[in-house]
């Protein structure tokens, strides 16, 4: 297999602006020509292998992190919101939304925020609510807003990771006990009491109530949570002032999300969680019972090893409800979920809803031929008292079929046979895929013949 070349012009450029150093200099440094420096840092030119070289051992910097998930992921994103009808004669082609991701990610983050801004504006005004005369939308969702947040950051935040790592390593014994001693000697009183929620905390007493019907490590959990709002207060906020949110509401509910990365990360401290992930081949129900976590929080760390020179495998993780709605999402990989709508009808997960408390397998492949094994459950959670509704979600859990030998849920399966792998898209409108039998509505790039003297699965077909 062909190595795959590097075009990471935007970031070789960020990491000389950051060393404060001219082209010159910078070319110096890395023994090449100024021409040839300036035709890489505008993407005529990939990374040679001699300049990789270079970047590692004057530079320190970790080759690997150079890879273009950021410029794929810009790319999904900027396709799907070109599939608003505001474009449909004026539409780039693909190859052109590669050009302004790889040399003009700011550019492409500015388009894909004017986007969103438009689109909040006409679902607003469609409906005829009380938003209008109201406080302008022409700012993303709060929680949209963080979603974004977390997304371009590969869900890996470096410096709550790293702390809740050593609040883990200080634990002794019992990690609940540890963590409720630690609450004590902050001034918290624990109790437990049946209420309408699992947790509640009352700043003017100090106290902590946790639901009894919850699960143990629901409990663990929430106890963590708490104490990363309190014992992590300071790293908490200063990583959500870097984030320079737009509205108060978003840093809230990203101060929420923090407390639930460190409260998870304690759970699951890197470094011996990836240690196990890769001595077990990724068995989330092993991995569940040594770190006393449910399935879901294991899958969802599983996808959030991209720590700095110790990454894990690149997986994609994704929570669905019953109607397909897409309410967890992020991705390693170069698949991408759909920033709008459900997810594709075609992935396994939801299935899992017809099989509860199984894993199903899939191999699958995406319209840019990568290929994939997809893992999918039902994580459905019981009301916890008779007459209390039951929320049904299931999650997805994949990676690149290069990954197969370390994950134990590709055992048997038929990795070699072509039609083996079932193809799937990300979302319909930028879906190229011709025949589908399961398409919503036409693909973005392709034109229609509609032929009333003949119907097939679709009333149109998609000319090629």
């Amino acid at each position: 297999m062909a190595t795959q070349k590097l075009y990471v012009g935007a970031k070789l450029r960020s990491l000389r602006t950051g060393l404060g150093l001219t082209q010159k200099d910078f070319a110096a440094k890395l023994g090449v020509s100024l021409p040839y420096l300036n035709q890489m840092e505008n993407n005529n030119r990939p990374l040679s292998t001699a300049v990789l070289m270079g970047l590692a051992q004057d530079f320190g910097v970790d080759v690997t992190e150079l890879s273009a998930s950021d410029a794929d992921r810009i790319v999904s994103d900027m396709r799907e919101a070109l599939a608003d009808p505001l474009f449909s004669e004026t539409a780039p082609q693909l190859a052109d939304l590669r050009l302004v991701s790889a040399n003009a990610p700011t550019l492409a983050h500015a388009f894909l925020e004017l986007h969103r801004a438009y689109r909040q504006t006409q679902e607003r005004l469609a409906s005829l609510d009380e938003a209008l005369g109201q406080q302008s939308s022409a700012t993303a969702s709060p929680w949209e807003e963080v979603r974004d947040f977390f997304h371009y950051t590969d869900n890996y935040i470096d410096a709550v990771d790293r702390a809740a790592e050593r609040f883990a390593a200080r634990a002794t014994g019992d990690l609940a006990a540890h963590t409720q001693s630690v609450l004590a000697d902050m001034g918290v009183t624990l109790r437990l009491a049946s209420g309408d929620g699992v947790r509640a905390y009352e700043p003017q007493t100090r106290t902590l109530t946790l639901s009894p019907q919850a699960a143990p490590e629901t409990q663990r959990f929430q106890l963590l949570h708490q104490y990363a709002l309190l014992g992590q207060e300071q790293l908490i906020e200063a990583t959500l002032d870097l984030a320079r949110f737009q509205s108060e509401t978003a840093r809230e509910i990203a101060r929420i999300g923090m407390a639930n990365y460190f409260a998870g990360a304690v759970l699951m401290p890197y470094t011996r969680f990836a240690e196990a992930a890769r001595e077990t081949r990724h068995d989330l129900e092993r991995l569940a019972i040594t770190f006393g976590a449910s399935i879901e929080q294991i899958a969802h760390r599983l996808s959030t090893l991209q720590r700095p020179g110790a990454k894990g495998i690149p997986f994609f993780f994704a929570r669905v409800d019953q109607a397909g709605t897409v309410t967890k999402r992020h991705s390693a990989t170069r698949l991408q979920f759909a920033r709008f709508g459900g997810a594709c009808p075609l992935w396994n997960v939801h299935q899992a809803f017809e099989a509860p408390a199984r894993f199903l397998r899939q191999l699958a492949e995406t319209p840019d031929g990568a290929r994939y094994v997809i893992l999918a459950r039902d994580v459905s959670k019981s009301g916890g008292a008779w007459g209390r509704p039951t929320r049904r979600y299931a999650i997805s859990l994949g990676c690149e079929v290069r990954h197969a030998g370390s994950l134990v849920y590709a055992d048997g399966l038929d990795l070699d046979r072509d039609t083996a792998f079932q193809p799937i898209g990300i979302s319909c409108r930028i879906c190229e895929r011709r025949h589908c039998h399961q398409r919503a509505v036409p693909p973005l790039e392709r034109q229609l013949v509609v032929n009333p003297n003949r119907r097939g699965t679709l009333p149109y077909e998609v000319a090629q």
